[in-house]
């Protein structure tokens, strides 16, 4: 096969901030491996490009780099010859909106119009309405890692106040576009086949144009490093702080019952903490303050280190389109116990201890069962380890890339014939 000339696409790529960053980043590397160009297209922040791939940006206002009023008006007045995708962006986050998406997907659509020597393009969850033009110039491909309603309705089930309604509302605008958009899009590929059956049922978009295929993980570098000791009270969990959809409020409910017992019991969060936010406030109720660290800006491997030092992971997501630590978990082969809820189950096979989401009783539980036997989850999780070896190496992930990519491009040639 004919090696490809490929433009993947990402609204914003933060390095270290989720991942979106994460799969942009590895994807990209993955897709040069096996000897295709690649240039990144993205909207600010930037992501950290590997070897040999090629960034591309397209600046937008970033107003999201603060959230002080004044700065966000200077940050626009002094940027020089506006677009008309300026004004709306301002304006919107003015106004309590995210516009980010649309306004890259228009930056995205000029830019290709004048640079359209590319054999596919991949978007990276922007579903914006750029993308319908783009798909009329080139082969498209929507990644959607999954329906952004989830979210919104998790947000609105953990408060009934009016303003705060209001404000995911208006933050949440974009599924509008989103809900017209995606019912268009050729072909899609999500990560799990619980983010189809979502997709297909919020964004009515049909099935028979979606493929699922999983993300992929650097399996040598999320590895068991025996030369680092575990400490056997310590628990692990990624989750940014005041995001509903992580659930860490049921992993610090669980720490909290745990304390009584294990007065050493500690926990390490992947994730930054929001300073007098309502997970601080809650730490704070609990007593936990001295119990708990919170680690940000990791490299992988420094991640990985974390996971090295930690006797349990914990994944208590209320919901997960495909779940990063999941698989970063069993690829380190820590004993995981994660929700059992959307796509954790569909990932961690029988390698994992499932339990009720929303449930911090039962997750205390079994806890503490993991500690009692720790050979016992330390043998399974072992065997998670070549689980994860076996399904979501990245060899594996591009082949299945590369079919997909093949098959559209000949799908767009004959249809354009």
């Amino acid at each position: 096969m004919s090696k490809l000339k490929i433009a993947l696409l990402s609204y914003r790529s933060a390095p270290f901030g989720g991942g979106q960053g994460v799969y942009v980043h590895d994807i990209s590397k993955a897709l040069v491996l096996k000897g295709h160009q690649v240039d990144i297209i993205s909207g600010p922040p930037y992501p950290k490009i590997p070897e040999n791939v090629n960034l591309i940006q397209l600046p937008g206002l970033d107003l999201f780099q603060t959230f002080s009023f004044k700065e966000r008006v200077k940050i626009f007045w002094e940027k020089k010859s506006k677009t008309r995708f300026d004004y709306f962006e301002f304006c919107s986050v003015l106004f309590g909106g995210f516009p980010e998406m649309a306004t890259f997907g228009y930056r995205a659509r000029d830019h290709l119009i004048n640079n359209s020597d590319y054999d596919i393009v991949i978007d990276n969850q922007s579903i914006s309405y750029g993308m319908l033009e783009i798909q009329k110039l080139l082969p498209l491909i929507e990644i959607i890692h999954h329906p952004i309603t989830k979210d919104y309705e998790h947000d609105l089930q953990t408060n009934n106040k009016l303003l705060y309604r209001f404000s995911r509302y208006r933050w949440y605008s974009f599924l509008k576009m989103q809900k017209k958009v995606a019912p268009h899009i050729k072909n899609i590929i999500t990560p799990s086949l619980n983010s189809l059956k979502d997709i297909s049922r919020d964004f009515k978009c049909n099935s028979s144009s979606m493929n699922v295929i999983h993300n992929g993980l650097d399996v040598d570098i999320f590895i068991p490093y025996s030369n680092i000791k575990r400490d056997q009270l310590r628990l692990i969990t990624t989750a940014s702080a005041d995001v509903p959809l992580k659930g860490l409020d049921y992993t610090l409910e669980a720490l909290s019952i745990l304390k009584k017992e294990f007065c050493e019991i500690n926990l390490v969060v992947i994730g930054k903490l929001k300073q007098k936010g309502h997970t601080s406030r809650l730490i704070k109720r609990l007593g936990l303050e001295n119990s708990i660290q919170f680690k940000t800006n990791l490299t992988k491997k420094e991640i990985a280190e974390e996971y090295a030092c930690s006797s349990i992971a914990i994944v208590s997501s209320l919901y997960e389109g495909f779940g990063y630590p999941v698989i970063e978990a069993m690829s380190c082969s820590v004993p995981l116990i994660a929700a059992n809820t959307s796509s954790i189950p569909e990932l961690v096979g029988d390698y994992a201890t499932l339990i009720p989401s929303r449930d911090s009783t039962s997750l205390a539980k079994s806890i503490k069962l993991v500690i009692s036997d720790y050979e016992k989850y330390k043998n399974i999780a072992e065997k998670g380890r070549l689980h994860v070896i076996d399904n979501f190496n990245w060899t594996k992930i591009t082949e299945e890339y590369e079919s997909v990519m093949y098959k559209i491009i000949e799908d767009y040639k004959n249809a354009n014939l």
